[in-house]
């Protein structure tokens, strides 16, 4: 980035693009994990239009699915606890 303006929202903006690409992830770790779903939720909300909305889409199958994980989880415990013996 040398020679280039500091102040050039262009500039600052492919600067932060390069510090993305080039960024090490600690792999197979949860802070690695994390690391993504924070660089997928801010390039959600960078994007527009069709882009964001499959984004959205995708994490409203990811939430649909924990909730019915959740919900069947649930009915395996209350079946398994109040079954009549």
């Amino acid at each position: 980035m040398v020679g280039l303006d500091p102040d050039d929202p262009e500039a600052l903006a492919f600067a932060e693009h390069l510090d993305r690409m080039e960024r090490e992830r600690p792999g197979y770790t949860v802070e690695g994990y994390l690391d993504g779903v924070e660089e997928f939720a801010a390039s959600a909300n960078r994007a527009g239009g069709h882009r964001r909305l499959v984004a959205v889409l995708i994490v409203a199958l990811i939430l649909l699915g924990v909730l019915v994980t959740l919900w069947s989880a649930l009915g395996e415990m209350a079946s398994t606890f109040f079954s009549s013996s």
